[in-house]
């Protein structure tokens, strides 16, 4: 298949063997008939190990990221310290300064528990990040676009960095997805998702995924650990993201359309100070991202002249849009980031990120007009 929107179809939705089911089965089973000396006669065990559900939503997220393995797990938290995890004691790692607070979180509170130390710096500063590798820097984690200021970074250039030094490059893909962004095809060695977002897509499932270009050691520790320690997805919340694939190329066009129009009439507001998309010219990484992306997402922040009253103000008077966090349904979510991010709150005050939905683009700009006449 050379299109991406075929895969996205067709990846993981072979018709059941058994019945011949257009729809995948799901098997809540928690354990599978073996031999009396343990013989798998199907090839599972035990559903914390695996289970036939997850290995076909596996096979999508491998073939839709174009990596060799990938693992599901009950969270994008649960994926991303499940990555993390694998590095050893002494190891050191970057980070982006403008990323998800869980991560954030991990770095600065958790990770240094076990001997693992972080770095946090704009990761678009290819000679600031060259300037903070250490002989003990094993990864590279970048989030591009980042979460919440939209900010980019080059993964080529991320990825030539990290090989020269030993080290290996992951990427956050959530923002994106691997409908308009493939980190490795850019020479990224690990993609992390939050399948709980675009790829479930309804605001109705958590689980997060690891999609690994190679299926080499790293794999093996991390599904090692993801056995043991028990992260998994369930059969359920593996269903659902799987479904929620199929329909990623339309959401996505749809999505896209939408962020469009809102961000470049939020640009032209006399009560908006700025606005972060990446799609607009004057964002700083407009350039580096209409190169490695196929369009700029659904994304987008803005920020209010009025500070945080107004913020607060706009966020209270929307009707259409809901103030919820997450992202990624079908219905578009409003958040104050500096609200949510409680002790590792760093998002500014006067900023509402925006997770644009599915509505009609005339109703979206119509709510937002109304409520930013309060700001």
């Amino acid at each position: 298949m050379k299109h991406l929107e075929t895969l996205a179809v067709h990846a993981g939705g072979e018709p059941d063997a058994e019945t011949g089911a257009i729809a995948p089965p799901i098997h809540l089973s928690t354990t599978f008939e073996h031999g009396p000396a343990c013989e798998r006669r199907a090839g599972f065990e035990y559903q914390r190990e695996t289970n036939p559900t997850q290995v076909r939503l596996e096979a999508a997220l491998a073939a839709l990221e174009g990596g060799e393995a990938a693992l599901a797990y009950a969270s994008g938290m649960a994926a991303m310290h499940g990555l993390l995890d694998t590095l050893p004691p002494g190891s050191h790692f970057l980070y982006p300064r403008d990323c998800y607070t869980g991560l954030r979180s991990l770095a600065q509170e958790f990770l240094p528990e076990r001997g693992v130390s972080g770095t946090a710096l704009d990761l678009a500063d290819l000679a600031a990040v060259r300037a903070a590798l250490r002989p003990e820097t094993r990864l590279i984690w970048v989030e591009t676009p980042s979460n919440p200021l939209l900010e980019i970074a080059d993964i080529a250039a991320l990825a030539e960095i990290a090989h020269d030094h030993g080290a290996r490059l992951a990427c956050d893909n959530t923002f994106a997805t691997p409908l308009l962004q493939r980190p490795l095809s850019l020479g990224a060695d690990l993609v992390m998702h939050s399948s709980s977002k675009y790829m479930g897509g309804h605001s109705d499932t958590l689980g997060g995924a690891l999609v690994f270009a190679r299926r080499d050691e790293w794999f093996e520790r991390a599904a090692h650990r993801r056995h043991v320690t028990g992260p998994v997805a369930s059969p359920f919340a593996s269903w659902l993201v799987l479904r929620g694939l199929r329909s990623l190329p339309a959401r996505m066009a749809w999505h896209c359309r939408n962020a469009r129009a809102l961000a470049e009439r939020l640009a032209t507001h006399p009560a908006v100070a700025s606005v972060a998309w990446p799609g607009l010219a004057a964002h700083p990484g407009h350039e580096i991202a209409a190169r490695q992306m196929r369009d700029f997402g659904a994304m987008l922040s803005f920020r209010l002249r009025g500070g945080r009253d107004a913020a607060l103000k706009v966020a209270g008077a929307l009707r259409l849009a809901r103030n919820a966090t997450s992202l990624g349904g079908p219905e578009t979510l409003v958040e104050h980031r500096a609200s949510v991010e409680g002790s590792m709150r760093q998002s500014p005050e006067d900023l509402l990120r925006v997770s644009v939905g599915l509505e009609h683009p005339d109703d979206l700009l119509a709510d937002f007009e109304q409520a930013l006449a309060r700001a």
